[in-house]
């Protein structure tokens, strides 16, 4: 969506002589960039909360009543979104200004209507400032096929590793790029490739279509937004096997819960068979946190990277998973044939480099013990 007039109709009322517009709540996110201020949150009941380096910050302002929420929320939708959003009780969509877009989920809760604002930048960041704590992106961008899985929680910032490096492809590749989003996040432009965005919802009914038409639609390159179900996990695998570069994300903290949550999804007389396809046809798991800075100014990436080397895909085969932690221990030389890393190894570089403290890397680490390890290590 774009510009409408309801974005600079003043009606939040912020003191006696001072209303702000939905403009005027948006324009936080340009002032300090979306790699610092990530989200807004709006509901009845409280004042707009910005989440700021990944804390929770509350506007220092009265809170939104029951009828500025309404405002609010007929100023992003158009008249069928309102009507989905009446009828079913949430609704998706996006907004784009001159220098940012944001993904946005409105709602109904106990208090009434809600609204969860994600900011994000036009075009991705270049991929050599993604974070990467190797040379591993460099081998991903040459792969001509295989799954690269990116994981991690919510708003860790999957969706723009992933953007950075479809967009060096398609800056330095001849080749069809397709990808399958909801909702689409960044606007890719054809360069050297040629890109295809379909939004599923508006472009097509949901990923498993998706992915059922994109396999006829000659692409070298597959971006499926998210391995929902079984389905689309189904289609997902079957396109990495045969001979597509594909990218997806789930929301796994590391290398073992993605491979558990994957054959999960399929019934136990099937896991093995799942478990030889993922052998087989993945590339690299990915898992990626986002980290407050030491001083203050925004957060920074720490990584654990699994390259399904042929040890790496023996353990999956066999359904060793638990045995792979080892390998990114060891295999860590920055060389395309090893380039592994533990996310423990990443925040204790990124402690060694000045910039995330000892007790906020200790926090976030998913083995303490491993992370001690290797910061001694470093000593």
């Amino acid at each position: 969506m774009h510009d409408k007039a309801g974005f600079d109709e003043k009606f939040y009322a912020v003191g006696p002589d001072r209303k702000l517009s939905v403009r005027d709540l948006l324009d936080y996110f340009a002032k300090h960039g979306s790699l610092r201020v990530s989200d807004l949150h709006m509901k009845a009941g409280v004042p707009p909360v910005y989440r700021v380096d990944g804390a929770l910050q509350k506007m220092k302002a009265p809170p939104l009543d029951a009828e500025t929420m309404i405002a609010i929320v007929t100023a992003f939708l158009s008249p069928a979104e309102m009507e989905v959003y009446t009828s079913k009780g949430s609704v998706d969509t996006s907004y784009i200004t001159g220098s940012m877009q944001f993904r946005i989920n409105c709602f109904h809760d106990n208090d009434g209507s809600a609204m969860a604002i994600r900011a994000l930048d036009p075009t991705p960041p270049a991929v050599e400032n993604v974070g990467f704590s190797n040379g591993v992106w460099q081998d991903i961008v040459k792969r001509q096929q295989g799954l690269v899985l990116m994981t991690g929680v919510t708003g860790a910032g999957k969706s723009t590793t992933i953007a950075a490096l479809v967009n060096r492809i398609a800056e330095t590749r001849q080749c069809r790029i397709i990808t399958l989003e909801d909702p689409i996040e960044y606007r890719l432009t054809s360069k050297a490739a040629i890109i295809s965005q379909r939004e599923v919802g508006r472009d097509v009914p949901s990923f498993e279509r998706g992915l059922r038409d994109c396999l006829r639609e000659d692409p070298d390159v597959i971006f499926v937004g998210e391995m929902r179900d079984r389905e689309s996990a189904t289609w997902t695998l079957t396109a990495a096997e045969t001979g597509h570069l594909v990218f997806s994300t789930l929301h796994t903290r590391d290398t073992r819960g993605t491979l558990t949550r994957l054959l999960d999804m399929f019934p136990a007389n099937q896991q093995d068979e799942i478990a030889s396809q993922l052998s087989l046809g993945l590339a690299y798991v990915i898992s990626q946190k986002l980290i407050p800075r030491v001083d203050g100014q925004g957060r920074v990436v720490a990584m654990e990277i699994l390259n399904n080397t042929y040890a790496a895909s023996n353990l999956i085969r066999v359904r060793k998973v638990e045995q792979l932690y080892s390998q990114l221990q060891s295999q860590t030389r920055d060389i395309p044939e090893q380039r592994m890393c533990t996310l423990e190894r990443s925040l204790a570089q990124l402690v060694r480099a000045g910039k995330v403290s000892p007790l906020e890397a200790e926090k976030n680490a998913n083995h303490a013990a491993s992370f001690l390890d290797e910061m001694q290590r470093m000593e």
